[in-house]
């Protein structure tokens, strides 16, 4: 997990510091942050402390309908829980006494033109992905027709050359050698780059390619959901691969199950057709359709009529 810090966000938003300069250093230590409610009424020992807080234009119009005293006490409440940074939205002036107690506890006041909802979602979204676990595997992630693809292998089995192909067909690429997996949620799996390869791809014979310098932008992708984990492998003479429908089989990365396919290599092979097939077999499972299902209503059907035949 990547540590964040005040000055991560400063970096990041549209924001200016009005207080605590020197304090940017703190850290952040929960994903989500809060709009202050009972926090402005008095001291509550089960309210979760460590959250950065916001200041939307609802709650600076109630500091102002305060009197002074008042005012500087529901902000001193507010500092109590010791959120690692307090925001100000919409350009909007600071409330009587924030200057103050945010300065004797080191706490960063920050301001922004952002609305409440623009800043708390772009920072809710950009805290949880920067905080996600994550690992970084071996294999190449693509992005088929909108629907994420880890591809895994032996060094040498064509996963590279696999993923130009898709390029050339119209696909996007995410990351080449090492795929960075973060876990968004207990369902969520997310594919990225680990900066250092990004819009790179690695061709055995060839080189070292820039897919965005060669094939534009629309040939690279930031990130994408994983959606499927494809194995590529040796053909074995006599295994099964003229299954009906298989049944799904899971890898599981940080506890989060993806579907399965294992891809046997052979000569001849479109490879790369196989995968968009794959991937949009995935979108119909997940629309409720079942091409093997179909299949044998209609196999029953015809049974049915042999049988009224009889």
């Amino acid at each position: 997990m990547i540590t964040l810090t005040v000055a991560d966000i400063v970096r990041q938003f549209p924001v200016e510091v009005l207080v605590g300069e020197d304090h940017l250093h703190r850290v952040l230590k929960k994903t989500k942050v809060r709009r202050p409610g009972l926090e402005f009424l008095d001291k509550f020992d089960f309210i979760a402390k460590d959250h950065v807080q916001i200041l939307g234009k609802n709650e600076i119009n109630y500091l102002h309908t305060l009197s002074d005293e008042e005012c500087k006490l529901r902000i001193q409440n507010i500092v109590y829980y010791d959120p690692p940074c307090i925001i100000i939205t919409s350009q909007q002036e600071e409330p009587l006494g924030l200057r103050q107690f945010c300065t004797e506890e080191n706490i960063p006041v920050l301001r922004t033109p952002d609305s409440t909802t623009e800043m708390s979602a772009k920072l809710d979204a950009y805290v949880v992905k920067a905080m996600a676990p994550e690992i970084a595997i071996h294999g190449v992630c693509v992005n088929v027709a909108g629907i994420g693809v880890l591809l895994r292998g032996k060094s040498g089995v064509g996963k590279s050359e696999t993923a130009h192909i898709l390029i050339g067909r119209g696909h996007r690429l995410v990351a080449d050698d090492i795929v960075v997996l973060k876990k968004l949620s207990p369902q969520t799996l997310l594919g990225t780059h680990d900066e250092k390869n990004k819009e790179f791809l690695a061709l055995r014979s060839i080189g070292l390619l820039n897919v965005v310098r060669l094939y534009g932008r629309a040939a690279f992708q930031e990130e994408t959901r994983i959606a499927l984990d494809i194995e590529l492998t040796e053909w074995q003479e006599n295994s099964l691969n003229n299954e009906l429908e298989v049944d799904t089989k899971y890898k599981t990365y940080l506890d989060v199950p993806v579907p399965h396919i294992q891809i046997q290599l052979q000569p001849g092979r479109d490879v790369a057709g196989l995968i968009e097939a794959a991937a949009n077999n995935w979108y119909l499972q997940q629309q409720g359709y079942s091409a093997a299902e179909e299949f044998m209503k209609r196999l029953e059907s015809e049974f049915a009529k042999d049988e009224n035949k009889q």
